[in-house]
């Protein structure tokens, strides 16, 4: 044997020894191996109906921090699962005895975008249980051996019982036409057996794909909750977020995707919370969500918290009948916005809607109603823009005698020519400021709104998103992947708009480019956004265009032309001075003094 040789294989003993020895489990990692093995027992006793020894032993890992289970495994046992079904015309529960949570809902009466039944989330991919710690260990009954007691057409009970006779009760109602399930927790037994003042009630899922783009589903998809000092809110739709509410008691916490949430509410509210969200590379899942939930711990024989779920649609209406403010998670805008879609468009829509008429009709209906309303806005604004019109010829005379050198100078002099005529240069801007909040609330009224949802209308087969012209293979950094033939429409009509309202007022230079380069600007952003949206931007152009169409036919040029010299000739007393007007004259006063000084 050469040395080479030997050292090689002293040195594969010196490695096999020193293995044995620094992998040799400590006493801890022994008592706790041993504990698992009496919790499977106690498995297999339970499945028996034989009762357990779970108060003196650990059942599952003990639960520190909120995780999100990326895995979507949930750890074996040695019982056989089962799945009990509790259902009524709206809803249907698919109950474990593994934990004896809700495994999986399925919305009757709705449809995802490939056909299928819409399943809020599958019994792989959640759980759910109680966590505490007792004087041996912490436990987490979201893998115990539940039983089923009792049960009928509205009502289960699932139990699990400890072999000092000490119970969890998990109690579900589910009553005719009702989206929302009872659910009670009863501890029996537990007196001076938990050695912390709270228990934890984990909940954490993935929620499913339902609608056709997953991108646009996860925009508008988080946690929502309720807290009684802060009121609603929620986490980031577009980013990863942990946070914990501990500013008083939370009423709610909800699991919302775009069209679909469950939501989980106390009676007595959660003393505390702590709720994540988190977007994940799997395509079916729209996003993971986890709730840590802080209930607290009634030292009696006999205790009982008081909860409700919530499955069902997004839809306005229905989570207004259910209470507790969430139809807040329906998103109507901020500020005056939500005030504007909440009060004024909603009943309208509603009421167009008991009348049974297609949601394209309603659309057009709405943007008829609106485009009235505003119309003495826009006559306003084109009676504005056609005397500016008039006196471009003037203003130029102005430019070109005072120099383009010397623009304070040229601004006084316009604001001279505009005392003059009566005109106020911002009387055209004005009225389509005073209609932007219209414009703007549409543009979180329709995506938001359930009712569209596979609504068809003409060529679009879903108005609540996009409808495709062409396909193609996604374009870097763009994103694209297909042209949408309502927004494109929607861009045709507002370059055309552009350039008619150009020609009513006038505009020259970079501003009269930059109107046609902001339609392009949106074609990129709208390009996935419902087609019942730009539907209605496409029919606000055309009746913008037919309004302003008819208006110019009315307005002469020459009988404004004249109105203007009339004015000009009125004494000076005679013409009243807008605020703007005076606020104009004297900054450009200052102008001047500043430059004649510099001069000096």
């Amino acid at each position: 044997m050469d040395r080479n040789t030997f050292t090689g294989l002293f040195l594969i003993l010196i490695i096999l020894v020193g293995s044995t020895f620094l992998l040799k489990p400590s006493s801890e990692e022994i008592k706790l191996e041993e504990a698992r093995t009496k919790a499977k027992q106690d498995s297999i006793a339970l499945s028996q109906g034989k009762p357990s020894n779970i108060s003196k032993n650990v059942a599952t890992t003990p639960t520190a921090t909120l995780a999100i289970n990326d895995s979507s495994k949930i750890s074996s046992t040695n019982f056989n699962e089962e799945l009990i079904t509790l259902e009524n015309n709206l809803i249907k529960l698919s109950i474990s005895n593994k934990g004896g949570r809700i495994a999986s809902v399925e919305i009757k009466n709705e449809k995802t975008f490939a056909g299928k039944p819409v399943v809020l989330f599958n019994n792989e991919d959640t759980n759910f249980g109680l966590s505490y710690k007792t004087n041996v260990a912490t436990v987490n009954t979201n893998n115990l051996l539940f039983n089923k007691i009792s049960t009928d057409d509205k009502r289960v009970v699932m139990q699990m019982l400890n072999v000092d006779g000490s119970a969890i009760n998990y109690i579900y109602s589910l009553a005719p036409n009702s989206n929302k399930v009872d659910f009670n927790i009863e501890l029996k037994g537990f007196q001076n057996k938990i050695s912390d003042t709270n228990l934890l009630l984990n909940w954490d899922t993935k929620l499913l794909q339902q609608e056709k783009d997953i991108k646009n589903e996860r925009m508008y998809s988080t946690t929502y909750y309720k807290e009684t000092v802060e009121g609603v809110d929620y986490l980031s739709e577009s980013e990863d977020e942990e946070l914990i509410l501990d500013k008083g008691k939370i009423e709610w916490v909800s699991f919302k995707q775009h069209f679909f949430s469950g939501a989980l509410i106390s009676k007595d509210g959660f003393s505390k919370a702590e709720v994540k969200i988190k977007t994940l590379a799997d395509s079916s899942a729209v996003k993971a969500y986890a709730a840590q939930l802080t209930l607290p711990y009634k030292n009696q024989d006999n205790s009982r918290y008081e909860m409700q779920f919530y499955f069902g649609s997004n839809k306005f209406s229905q989570l207004k009948d259910q209470g507790h403010d969430l139809d807040a998670q329906v998103k109507m805008g901020w500020g005056p916005l939500k005030w504007i879609n909440r009060f004024l468009v909603l009943p309208i829509f509603n009421f167009f809607e008991t009348l049974n008429l297609g949601y394209g009709l309603i659309i057009l209906l709405l943007t008829v109603i609106l485009k009235s309303v505003l119309f003495p806005f826009t006559y306003k604004s084109y009676l504005s823009m056609a005397k500016m019109r008039v006196l471009k010829p003037e203003m130029d005379e102005i430019k070109k005698k005072v120099g383009e050198g010397n623009q304070a100078l040229v601004q006084q002099e316009y604001l001279k020519l505009y005392k003059q005529a009566g005109v106020n240069p911002l009387g055209g801007c004005l009225p389509m400021v005073f209609q932007m909040p219209f414009i703007l609330a549409f543009f979180y009224f329709f995506p938001n709104l359930f009712e569209l949802r596979q609504e068809s209308f003409l060529w679009m087969k879903d108005l609540s998103t996009f409808d495709e012209l062409i396909t193609f293979p996604t374009i870097p950094l763009l994103g694209w992947n297909h042209i949408s033939l309502m927004c494109l429409l929607m861009t045709i009509s507002t370059l055309i708009y552009t350039y008619f309202n150009n020609q009513v007022s006038g505009v020259q230079g970079q501003m009269k480019y930059i109107g046609y380069i902001t339609p392009i600007i949106f074609f990129g952003v709208l390009n996935s956004y419902p087609a019942g949206l730009n539907y209605y931007y496409f029919l606000a152009n055309v009746l913008t265009f037919t309004q302003q169409y008819f208006i110019r036919r009315f307005v002469d040029d020459d009988k404004i032309h004249a109105q203007i010299q009339e004015n000009k000739k009125k004494p000076e007393s005679a013409k009243k001075k807008g605020g703007f007007q005076k606020k104009m004259e004297d900054m450009m006063r200052q102008q001047q003094q500043i430059q004649q000084q510099k001069k000096k």
